[in-house]
């Protein structure tokens, strides 16, 4: 094998060999250039080791500079001086055109400087606008002219003036689509701007999932940077993630070099002497590498330029933050709209037009992921007849999806298992464990996953949990969408459950989603230990409360539940399935009554109460059925329902008196008497009130007795015994305060102040709200915020001070879109357009009553109704006076 300096020496003498090699004449010695990295050979320096090769090299030298020196008899300063005259410039002028300095100009033309950088010969000629016969006498002059041609000077040309110069991108893609801001960041790092000189080598990496377009957009990049690298641009295409094993760093530097013109057999065999020799090969040269698909930073570093002129750009699925000083683009998918439009690039604008509504669930099918939008826009494309319809329908089973995207190597099937396997074959234990978890994670339904979710998922303690979420991320298998909140795209979320149907047996995935659920019960019945402290509901909890630190106060744990609700309702409803007739679900049903209490979520109150009755009364759990039943009527009243509240709450009471449970049985009766006063059954809603304290008092449980009298007070007013309903009103708060229940003290002001209103007692229910204003300050409870903002809206109306009733509901609405309240957020738009229709606003009352109904529309039938015949009498012009409903709050 040769030595290294022995490479060196040939590499270098190739680089400004010719054709011809004669022998020098008799008597001339032999001497060649010494080389090293950095410094150009010189002829007077001899060889270490003369013979044949040294002869050579020293003939091919003077060949070369004899040449060079019988073009022209000109230096290159007297030609600089002479075509800057003919352009017309001062020294300053081409210095700023050529993006020089005025001292590159200055001792270029005075002849200190001799061998100025090809990229700088190479801007003077075209800012001096030369013809191809002066620039080749220009060039030819700045890269070796002689003192002359008896006495020559040889100073061997560079590599980059004889080198090949690659063109290897591969072609950009005509219908390419969106990543305007992508394209933008890239070039904004790679893009060399005149009179802008780098000091360090410009990266950037470009990562996301697989089949996201990373290559077709780093291509669409690269091509637009043909002017700042005019020496080439190298493709290599790594195979990271396939197909094959990666190509290895040795093969990548050989191939790299070959590209640059080095002949194989001067290619050292270790990596970091290969690496050094690219980094000469590319140095003074404006070279543009695009490293494609690499599996991570390592296996570019050893690729990558040593010298500013040149950059690189590196696609990859794994994480590439490694990468010192690397502008980090990651891709996510395209817009609903970039989708269409790719779309109709390859199926045509026609068919696009001809079905719109198909052509957007097309998109949305594919996940947005353009890999998937061009596959199946070419098998419509390929099959003209079909309608866009017929795939849509192919496309929602998601069994069958993955199949309808290509089943071969370039499906997205195969996209995504090559990620996978990547992680099965990895010689570290956490790649295999994050391929093994993939299936199991993608089990459970839901948006996202937090990283304590997944941990009971998988049955692993957090910290593994969130390292296994890290590494899938890092391959983009799964988005990090906030700390400790993960996200699977839906092609990788399909084909993961694909795997699990295959490979993961059907116990282990429900013992996943039992755990699950294990976890959602405790958090819930923490959360009411919070928000309703004496609730009889948290005597039949089975698993205990889980004191988590999001959990650690009524405000943390009902945020925690805001952010998880959907999570957690998808994954209720998918376990109605799973597990039919487990106990969990009943049970789950109970311990979230605190959260959709506090937060209004009659929704989803009565979405979870589905069933549950029936299945707790089976599962002989008669006290949990019984409060099942009690809370099944909440939504129902909430909504305006009051008669279908009634069988409800009868049933319940007999069920708890059936248990013998008096907890129960005195809350069913307060509800009652709430309920059946509303609906003028007002003799048996006196009876149900009465026994509802007297129950409460047999108990001594001051909450009850308080709830009791509270519904007394509501009864009184409505039948105008005054006098009764303050007494009432006023002990069910002072029971509430010697309960200490802040909360309770809160809520029976609110029922108080409303109470008055309907009474048409306006100041007496001004000051009870402002006291339940107050409360709901200290509490930093922005549902009870919004309750008394409604409220002091109300009253204000009445009194005909519109202008300050239209801020208080304004405000209120504030609040609840802060807190997702969407039912309240919509009975505020309701009574906003009622004010400003009473005030003559009609235009802005129309605009507000349309809100309203979008916001109600399905989530509250009588308040839906309410706006839209609003919505009605104003579009039709009739005049309006003001007037509230009993279920303005």
């Amino acid at each position: 094998m040769r030595s290294s300096n022995a490479r060196w020496v040939i590499l270098c003498t190739k680089s400004c060999g010719t054709a011809r090699r004669p022998r020098p004449p008799p008597g001339q010695p032999l001497s060649a250039p010494v080389v090293d990295n950095f410094s150009e050979p010189s002829v007077k320096t001899p060889i270490v080791s003369p013979g044949p090769p040294a002869l050579a090299v020293t003939q091919e030298w003077a060949d070369c500079r004899r040449e060079v020196g019988q073009l022209t008899e000109e230096s290159l300063s007297d030609l600089l001086r002479k075509y800057r005259g003919r352009a017309g410039l001062t020294q300053a002028a081409l210095a700023a055109k050529a993006g020089l300095s005025d001292q590159a100009i200055s001792v270029l033309e005075r002849g200190t400087r001799r061998r100025p950088r090809i990229d700088t010969i190479r801007a003077l000629i075209k800012v001096l606008r030369l013809n191809k016969d002066e620039a080749a006498e220009f060039l030819a002059v700045a890269r070796g002219k002689s003192q002359s041609a008896e006495n020559p000077e040889p100073e061997g040309a560079p590599a980059s003036e004889t080198l090949p110069m690659p063109w290897q991108l591969p072609p950009a893609v005509s219908d390419f689509t969106g990543r305007t801001a992508q394209i933008e960041a890239i070039l904004d790092v790679l893009r060399i701007s005149d009179g802008a000189p780098s000091t360090s080598v410009r990266l950037v990496a470009v990562t996301g999932m697989g089949g996201i377009g990373k290559t077709t957009l780093a291509v669409q990049a690269a091509h637009k940077l043909v002017d700042s690298y005019p020496d080439g641009h190298l493709y290599l295409n790594l195979r990271g993630y396939g197909p094959g094993k990666p190509v290895s760093a040795v093969d990548a530097l050989r191939q790299l070099l070959r590209s640059l013109g080095t002949e194989p057999q001067l290619i050292p065999d270790d990596v970091e002497e290969a690496a050094g020799l690219l980094r000469s090969q590319l140095a003074g040269r404006r070279v543009l590498l695009f490293l494609d698909n690499a599996a991570d930073a390592a296996h570019v570093m050893p690729l990558l330029p040593g010298n500013p002129s040149s950059a690189a750009i590196i696609t990859s699925r794994g994480s590439l933050s490694p990468l010192p000083g690397a502008r980090q683009v990651r891709l996510d998918a395209l817009s609903q709209s970039e989708s269409v439009e790719l779309l109709s690039g390859v199926i045509g604008q026609s068919r696009i037009a001809a079905e719109p509504a198909a052509a957007e669930a097309l998109a949305s099918f594919t996940g947005r992921l353009p890999l998937a939008v061009r596959l199946i826009g070419g098998r419509l494309a390929a099959r003209p007849s079909w309608p866009i319809q017929h795939l849509v329908e192919l496309l929602e089973d998601e069994d069958r999806r993955l199949d309808t995207l290509g089943s071969d190597e370039t499906g997205v099937r195969a996209n995504i298992a090559s990620s996978v396997d990547f992680l099965q074959t990895s010689d570290r234990a956490l790649d295999r464990e994050a391929a093994q978890a993939l299936p199991l994670l993608s089990v459970p339904d839901g948006a996202d996953l937090l990283t304590v979710v997944a941990a009971h998922v998988l049955d692993v303690p957090v910290r593994k949990a969130n390292a296994i979420l890290e590494r899938l991320a890092d391959l983009n298998l799964m988005e990090s969408v906030a700390p400790e909140r993960y996200r699977f795209h839906d092609l990788i979320r399909a084909y993961g459950r694909e795997i699990a149907d295959e490979t993961v047996a059907l116990s282990v995935s429900h013992a996943g989603l039992e755990r699950l659920l294990r976890f959602y019960i405790g958090c819930a019945w923490q959360c009411q230990t919070l928000t309703h402290t004496s609730s009889p509901r948290i005597l039949l909890a089975s698993v205990p409360p889980l004191r988590l630190p999001v959990l650690g106060n009524r405000h943390s744990a009902l945020q925690w539940f805001d952010s998880e609700l959907r999570n957690l309702m998808d994954r209720f409803t998918q376990a109605t399935t799973m597990l039919a007739g487990s106990s969990l679900l009943p049970e789950l049903a109970l311990a979230t009554f605190g959260y959709h209490e506090a937060r209004r979520r009659w929704m989803e109150m009565e979405e979870m109460s589905r069933g549950a009755v029936e299945l707790a009364t089976k599962l002989d759990l008669p006290l949990t059925a019984a409060w099942l039943e009690h809370d099944r009527a909440i939504p129902t009243v909430e909504n305006g329902r009051l008669e279908s509240a009634v069988p409800h709450l009868t049933s319940a009471l007999a069920m708890f008196q059936d248990a013998g449970d008096l907890t129960g049985q005195a809350r069913c009766c307060s509800s009652l008497t709430y309920v059946l006063s509303g609906i003028d059954r007002v003799e048996e809603a006196l009876e149900f009130g009465k026994q509802s304290v007297e129950i409460s008092q047999k108990l001594d449980d001051l909450v009850l007795e308080g709830v009791a009298h509270t519904a007394l007070g509501v009864l009184y007013n409505q039948v105008g015994d005054y006098e009764r309903a303050d007494v009432s009103f006023d002990r069910g708060i002072l029971l509430a305060q010697q309960a200490g229940s802040i909360r309770s003290e809160q809520k029976r002001n609110a029922n108080a102040a409303f109470s008055h209103l309907l009474a048409g007692r306006l100041a007496d229910a001004d000051r009870y709200n402002v006291t339940a204003q107050r409360i709901a300050e200290t509490m930093a409870d922005d549902v009870y915020r919004t309750e008394s903002l409604q409220t002091r809206a109300l009253i204000l109306a009445a009194q005909g001070d519109y202008a300050a009733a239209i801020q208080q509901a304004e405000a209120g609405i504030h609040f609840a879109k802060r807190s997702a309240d969407n039912i309240r957020e919509g009975r505020l738009y309701l009574e906003l357009a009622r004010i400003q229709a009473a005030a003559g606003d009609q235009t802005t009352a129309i605009h507000n009553a349309t809100q309203a109904v979008s916001k109600l529309t399905q989530v509250s039938p009588i308040h839906e109704k309410y706006a839209r015949d609003l919505l009605d009498q104003l579009r039709r012009g009739d005049p309006y006076t003001y007037a509230f409903t009993n279920h303005a709050i």
